[in-house]
């Protein structure tokens, strides 16, 4: 699919204000054995190889976040090629993460965002999962279809925190409404705000390990881009 050059891809301020306010303000998550669960899901393909490096790394930062919280739990799913979609063990070390993240390859193939919701559903009604973070730049589906299990995520308590990499309005679009259906948020980011992300996706991690307390102390402490939610926290 083409993309609009032209278009800013990167975070502004207000957005990523409006972002970490919806993170406060999404209901705290339901514990259980004493570790939240994270779904990490991805767009695996051609177009997201760059960003998948940067994952890489990123989720380490993620783990090390909430450790003093009871730890987190992380599941890798990602999508590629034809109608491949895979899901793997929940871990509870980065090192075992970044094993499974490093041995997948991009391939070419369409977006299955669906299937990573479908997923989630069968998940969280399996064992509570705190959150689902996607991050992917294009969208070539049903978005009345994948509307309606974003709304039955919302009814599950299971928010959606989509990352919009690139200019293409249409997945721009559509990534918002997920999130605005299943009570998440979501937030642009481009190759050059990489640290922005990093810190934007360990405050997912921090809320899906220890709700909003954990959450403002995690902003107090960072400061940046996450110190803007103090305030909004309630």
């Amino acid at each position: 699919m083409a993309k609009d050059k032209s278009v800013q891809t990167h975070s502004t301020g207000a957005e990523v204000e409006a972002f970490l306010k919806k993170v406060a303000l999404t209901a705290r998550p339901v514990k259980t054995a004493g570790r939240g669960r994270l779904i990490f899901a991805m767009d695996a393909t051609a177009s997201r190889e760059p960003t998948w490096d940067r994952a890489c790394h990123i989720q380490a930062e993620m783990f090390s976040e909430t450790a003093a919280l009871g730890g987190l739990e992380i599941q890798l799913a990602y999508y590629r090629g034809f109608r491949e979609f895979k899901a793997s063990p929940w871990v509870a070390e980065a090192k075992a993460l970044l094993q499974q993240m490093t041995a997948v390859s991009c391939l070419g193939g369409h977006t299955q965002i669906e299937r990573v919701l479908r997923h989630a559903i069968r998940e969280t009604k399996e064992k509570k999962v705190a959150a689902l973070v996607f991050i992917g730049d294009c969208f070539e589906e049903d978005l009345d279809r994948l509307g309606q299990l974003a709304g039955e995520l919302g009814l599950l308590g299971l928010p959606c925190f989509l990352f919009h990499e690139g200019a293409d309005q249409t997945a721009r679009r559509a990534f918002e409404q997920i999130a605005r259906l299943s009570g998440g948020a979501c937030c642009s980011f481009d190759a050059g705000s990489a640290q922005q992300l990093k810190d934007l996706l360990s405050a997912v991690a921090v809320f899906a390990a220890g709700g909003r307390k954990a959450l403002a102390d995690f902003s107090a402490r960072k400061g940046g881009v996450v110190r803007l939610l103090t305030h909004q926290i309630t």
